[in-house]
């Protein structure tokens, strides 16, 4: 049976008003503390709403994310991340009841996390945003849509946290000292998480306790498990600045744009000679991460394009 929110306000809800016809699988997305559980409850007759009105089934049943599953035939089925548990094969079976219940005309509300789940389960998507709806419809379009905004949430959270030095070993000769390693989006801001694209910053600020004839200063990035990914530094960017006599201070800045896939990565920064004699090697100094709207393989994000031809 059909299930109709009208105006609904039941905290965080707000005016909510949204139709999920017969025998539809309406897949819910939102932060946590959006109005999803909420929306449940309501659904299921469990609570009343403080204003407007929801029209539900006669027969309605609510799984909870430790309930046992229980695809018996219902007017209403709302699941709230029932299925995250259970492995592989418990899964595939319950898709499977999920469609003869569907078939048979029910609607059913799934709350998940998962993308996939819902991309092949839903014939569309809410997205709950504050107890208000952001996006509804096509399954892809509005995963995508929500998966954005997520990734610009991340992005923005990344600007509050600190990126202190905490290399994982330290080693010099002492001629030279790294003071501070500083990751800065490309609106100049320090953060710990970069977005997939954007223009980065590495600002490297050191100072010279003994005379350096020809200093050498280098960045090396690696995924978290080690496996380097990029590094570069001012002999190979063809940048001298020396010598540099005991006592002077300097800052550094290395900007390139941040092509990398989402995931954790470290930063390796060394001041040595041009014959590899270190200064101050510091290994894994500071951790950041990379956000995206959607995952990629690998680490390098290339931007494919595709295209097809029929010949």
């Amino acid at each position: 049976m059909a299930i109709a929110f009208r105006q609904v306000t039941f905290t965080p809800l707000r005016a909510f008003d949204a139709f999920a016809p017969n025998g539809a699988v309406i897949g819910i997305v939102g932060e946590d503390g959006a109005g999803q559980s909420q929306l449940l409850r309501l659904a299921a007759g469990i609570d009343t709403a403080e204003a407007g009105s929801v029209a539900s089934g006669r027969i309605r049943r609510l799984l909870g994310p430790t309930d046992a599953l229980n695809f018996a035939p219902a007017d209403v089925l709302l699941i709230e991340h029932t299925l995250a548990s259970h492995d592989a094969l418990v899964r595939a079976r319950a898709v499977a009841a999920l469609d003869r219940l569907r078939r048979a005309g029910a609607t059913i509300l799934l709350v998940s996390y998962e993308d996939d789940l819902l991309r092949d389960l839903c014939d569309e998507i809410w997205w709950l945003d504050k107890g208000t709806l952001a996006g509804r419809g096509d399954p892809t379009e509005v995963l995508a849509n929500y998966r954005q905004h997520i990734a610009q949430r991340i992005r923005a959270w990344g600007e509050s946290l600190s990126t202190p030095l905490t290399p994982s070993l330290r080693r010099g000769d002492g001629r030279a000292e790294i003071l501070n390693v500083e990751t800065l989006g490309e609106n100049g801001n320090s953060t710990a998480v970069w977005q997939s694209g954007e223009n980065g910053v590495i600002r490297v600020s050191l100072k010279f306790h003994g005379g350096v004839a020809d200093p050498v200063v280098g960045i090396l990035i690696r995924t978290r498990l080690g496996l380097n990914v990029y590094g570069t530094n001012t002999e190979l960017e063809r940048l001298k600045f020396g010598p540099c006599r005991g006592g002077e201070s300097m800052r550094l800045t290395f900007t390139f744009r941040c092509d990398l896939c989402p995931q954790h990565y470290t930063l390796t920064v060394a001041s040595h000679d041009p014959d590899g004699v270190w200064h101050d090697w510091l290994e894994e100094a500071v951790a950041f991460s990379v956000t995206d709207q959607r995952s990629t393989a690998g680490v390098a994000n290339l931007r494919a394009r595709v295209s097809v031809e029929r010949i």
